[in-house]
């Protein structure tokens, strides 16, 4: 996300996370198969994913964590590495400055690092330099933000826009339970932005679902200050709303000011991104605030994990598959005060 930023189990955390999926990247241990024939599963009884191995030196670069999620990214990514004797991570200073982050991962090459974990600012500026690595041999991660080039990297991770948008409308029509005449409204993050873009296109398809519509719609820069301004024009424009949802947790926090300030109560509001300060809101029940959909600062953490077995050459032994796949495309759950538990803990603060 930067300023550019940025698992409903049964029910409606299914019904949210559409064709998304939440791979374990913990190590387990698979029992071997008993299927006999062609068709047999692999045999790894004897994986053990976490056992110390070869050195990994791993390059880690990305945006300046002038943002909570840009911060908790980073912060997840050094703790991850931590929990391995057989990493070493060396970390670039985070830079909203393209021609320092390709500088950051020029300097990475001529390191000869073993794999590259990269959260680039702009993933087509960054596409020829990550594609450079991958010719000199080195792995290189990809997280959020895609690369023009599919040779550019070796395995993707990212977080579901479109389905943060699914899951954020999927709550609202549950809650209308059939009521069409219910006034829904929006308050979206950069418009130019292609996150931007599918997010409010999942949410809309979803609505369509059930009849319903955005009703009022205003875009903010995913910062407390544009949300706090875009918050106060809405709420202006649309004297009765019953749905609102905001984009991203770290502009909520000046788009809940607005709403304070506005004093306004007849709706109910939807965050994005899970921060902890929403959670806790959630958890107390005291605002207008009922529900945020998850968009995991987990991503640059897995990115490591997946760095460090590819390097060492193994797989994911949560799969039978012996490659660790391409793409990793995290989940986007809803979070409620039922299930705020569950997900508070790994929130990041705004």
């Amino acid at each position: 996300m930067s300023t550019i930023h940025h698992r409903r189990r049964r029910g409606l955390a299914l019904i949210g996370a559409i064709a998304a999926a939440t791979l374990v990247l913990s190590a387990c241990t698979n029992g071997s198969s008993s299927d006999d024939g062609a068709n047999s599963t692999v045999d790894k009884s004897n994986t053990d994913n976490d056992k110390s191995g070869d050195k990994v030196v791993i390059g880690f670069s990305a945006p300046a964590a002038d943002h909570g999620w840009m911060g908790a990214i980073t912060k997840n990514a050094v703790a991850q590495a931590k929990q391995y004797d057989d990493i070493d991570l060396k970390v670039a200073e985070g830079t909203n400055d393209v021609n320092l982050q390709i500088s950051q991962v020029e300097t990475f090459i001529n390191d000869k690092v073993d794999a590259i974990v990269l959260l680039p600012f702009d993933g087509a500026a960054m596409t020829a330099v990550a594609r450079k690595a991958m010719d000199a041999g080195i792995i290189v991660i990809n997280v959020d933000r895609e690369f023009d080039s599919p040779f550019a990297a070796r395995t993707t991770v990212l977080g579901d826009n479109y389905g943060m948008g699914v899951s954020a409308g999927t709550y609202v029509c549950d809650k209308a339970n059939g009521d069409k005449n219910k006034v829904v409204a929006e308050i979206a993050g950069i418009d130019s932005l292609p996150l931007t873009q599918d997010r409010s296109r999942g949410f809309k398809d979803a609505l369509t679902k059930c009849g319903l519509k955005v009703n009022n719609r205003v875009a903010a820069e995913f910062t407390v200050e544009s949300g706090e301004k875009a918050a106060s024009n809405l709420l202006q424009a649309a004297p009765k709303i019953d749905y609102l949802w905001n984009h991203d947790d770290d502009q909520g926090v000046g788009v809940l000011a607005a709403i304070k300030n506005a004093n306004r109560k007849e709706f109910v509001m939807i965050g994005g991104a899970g921060s902890a300060n929403v959670m806790r809101a959630i958890k107390a029940d005291n605002t207008v605030l009922k529900a945020t959909v998850i968009y995991p600062s987990t991503q640059a953490a897995d990115a490591i994990k997946l760095a460090r077995l590819l390097v060492q050459k193994k797989s994911m032994s949560d799969l039978s598959e012996i490659e660790v796949p391409r793409e990793l495309k995290l989940s986007a759950p809803v979070v409620t005060k039922d299930n705020v538990d569950t997900y508070l803990k790994s929130a990041f603060e705004s």
